[in-house]
């Protein structure tokens, strides 16, 4: 009786799985030893030089190997770095915001997010709920549209125009009745942001929630990340949007201070 049969779809996968994982393989060999070749690699790996060669090759085309010309060893190249930097600059701002978002979360009695943009989404790396929050949600590692929420907004009003132009340029997806789903309103939105120096969302990713969210910039000038604050609707009107955007403002400056910028 023969065993189960491997379709051609999954030795594909489990292929490209095992050359992920070699490739992984070979940045911890570079990492460990600081140069190496590709015979040295190829004996580590277990594979072929051929194999060990396509490897290194691919990963030198972006960036993450490269060659010493002396020597014909590879080294780690920048493109790790510029991950570890990001990984890193996260990391600083969900660090440094953290008794910011308590103090505003304590202050305002409602949830303090903090999020950074992630393509074509923004994602919370750190949140505080404030004494009065009635929801338990937790959002921290959770990815929200960039037309619909606070945070979003702020960073889309922000983002490199080439994102701007992707996201305006296909349809969006209406979450509420107050979603706003035309490209045009939509970027005299992001334009009205940038000029009042915050964004708010009234029911339009979900139905009784509302928040505002103000920029926090790195040392450069760039906006990183937004500092949000969301409630009950109810909790939250409009009128008192402008009084909590400037406690919000606050918070978001002195952020942005610890992250180097005194622009």
């Amino acid at each position: 009786m023969s065993g189960p049969q491997v379709g051609n779809g999954e030795r594909s996968s489990v292929a490209a799985v095992q050359s992920v994982d070699r490739a992984l393989s070979v940045l911890e060999i570079l990492a460990a030893h600081g140069e190496a070749g590709v015979t040295e690699v190829a004996a580590e790996l277990g594979v072929h030089k051929s194999t060990a060669f396509r490897l290194v090759a691919v990963l030198e085309s972006r960036g993450f190997v490269e060659q010493l010309a002396d020597r014909g060893k590879y080294r780690l190249g920048f493109g790790v770095v510029r991950l570890a930097g990001a990984a890193a600059a996260q990391l600083d701002i969900a660090q440094e915001g953290r008794p910011i978002c308590e103090g505003l979360a304590a202050d305002l009695e409602e949830t303090v997010n903090i999020a950074i943009l992630d393509s074509d989404r923004a994602v919370n790396v750190s949140q505080v709920r404030g004494p009065a929050a009635l929801s338990t949600h937790n959002w921290v590692g959770q990815g929200t549209p960039l037309h619909a929420t606070s945070s979003g907004k702020v960073l889309l009003a922000h983002a490199p125009e080439a994102i701007r132009k992707a996201l305006l340029s296909r349809e969006m997806p209406r979450y509420t009745p107050s979603t706003i789903t035309d490209p045009e309103a939509l970027q005299q939105h992001l334009d009205h942001i940038v000029e009042q120096g915050w964004a708010s969302t009234v029911e339009e990713y979900e139905v009784g929630l509302s928040a505002v969210a103000a920029p926090v910039r790195d040392a450069d000038g760039s906006v990183a990340a937004a500092l949000s604050v969301s409630g009950p609707s109810f909790r939250m009107d409009a009128d008192e949007f402008p009084k909590i955007a400037r406690r919000l403002r606050a918070g978001a400056d002195e952020l942005s201070r610890r992250l180097g910028f005194f622009g």
